[in-house]
């Protein structure tokens, strides 16, 4: 089946465009936010009682909005175009990931009309967006599930691989209390947490130090054992944190400029794609992983159990 091998062919890219695309609607939804549009269009599915699209009485916050919401359309698009790329392949673990987030998107877009309909009740809003950091996640787990390159790791890095992720999404969801509780909560009459923004940056700091730590402590242990792949990973994750860091104390003594909250959203996207890439790092794969082909083909695949 020709077409259908060339159709497999698009996996990675599709894949790769995936991961741009959530990583994408983290920067739009944040700019919702930080414009105070966040109930731009007031109900949902509908824009407004009358209408699917916003009208002129909506201004620019009723055009960010919906143009939000369109967005979603294009991620859709997307997942289902990766998810059919990798139809009757022999790579059966890969289509299942993407079927999860071909899944996942349509319920994000629940997810986000919920909170609409809540009045962006803060603690929804946080839901909203640890959503599609998990939904970046399950996108690099995908990347590596096709083209992930050969490694051996220990049990002692997996697990010390474990609480760096851990306490990285511990970091990312004392984020989302912060800015609940602040001056950007997505429009200027909705309800904030009730929690002083002051204390909460200060204990999101302490987590921040804390993840620091634990990312130094695996990257000494991956060097001394001569994991180059879980080095190179977690070097690269230590180095997003540390301007990620420096970023939310410049915006926190600059009260809070918009683009660089902005900025620092799409830093927390990007590093749990790097939180998720250095714990998949610390596991072990085969050194010929299968390419996707169609189940028709008569080639074999090499292929090996984790050792």
């Amino acid at each position: 089946m020709p077409a259908l091998a060339r159709l497999h062919r698009l996996a990675w890219p599709l894949a790769v465009a995936s991961l741009v695309a959530n990583i994408g609607i983290v920067v739009t939804g944040g700019a919702v936010r930080l414009t105070d549009s966040g109930l731009g269009c007031p109900t949902w599915p509908r824009c407004t009682e009358q209408s699917y699209v916003p009208h002129a009485a909506l201004g620019l916050h009723g055009a960010i909005e919906f143009g939000n919401r369109m967005l979603t359309w294009v991620l859709a698009a997307v997942a289902i175009a990766t998810f059919l790329s990798l139809w009757r392949s022999d790579r059966a673990r890969a289509t299942r990931l993407s079927a999860i987030i071909a899944i996942g998107v349509p319920a994000q877009g629940v997810v986000g009309g919920i909170t609409v309909l809540t009045d962006l009740n803060p603690w929804l809003v946080s839901l909203h967006l640890l959503l599609s950091m998990a939904m970046i996640g399950v996108c690099v787990l995908l990347l590596d599930e096709l083209r992930g390159p050969a490694r051996r790791a220990t049990g002692r890095l997996r697990r010390i691989a474990w609480l760096v992720f851990g306490t990285t999404w511990f970091v990312l969801y004392l984020g989302t209390v912060v800015t609940g509780s602040g001056p950007h909560s997505g429009d200027l009459e909705s309800r904030r947490t009730g929690l002083d923004p002051q204390v909460m940056s200060h204990v999101h700091a302490a987590a921040v130090y804390v993840l620091l730590a634990v990312t130094v402590g695996l990257l000494v242990v991956a060097r001394r054992q001569g994991a180059t792949v879980v080095s190179h990973a977690v070097g690269a994750l230590l180095l997003l944190e540390l301007a990620q860091g420096l970023l939310g104390f410049v915006q926190y003594v600059t009260d809070l400029p918009q683009i660089l909250v902005g900025l620092h959203m799409l830093g927390a996207a990007v590093i749990s794609a790097a939180a998720t890439w250095a714990l998949l790092s610390t596991r072990s794969r085969p050194a010929s992983p299968p390419q996707p082909k169609s189940s028709g083909s008569k080639a074999t695949a090499t292929n090996s159990s984790d050792r």
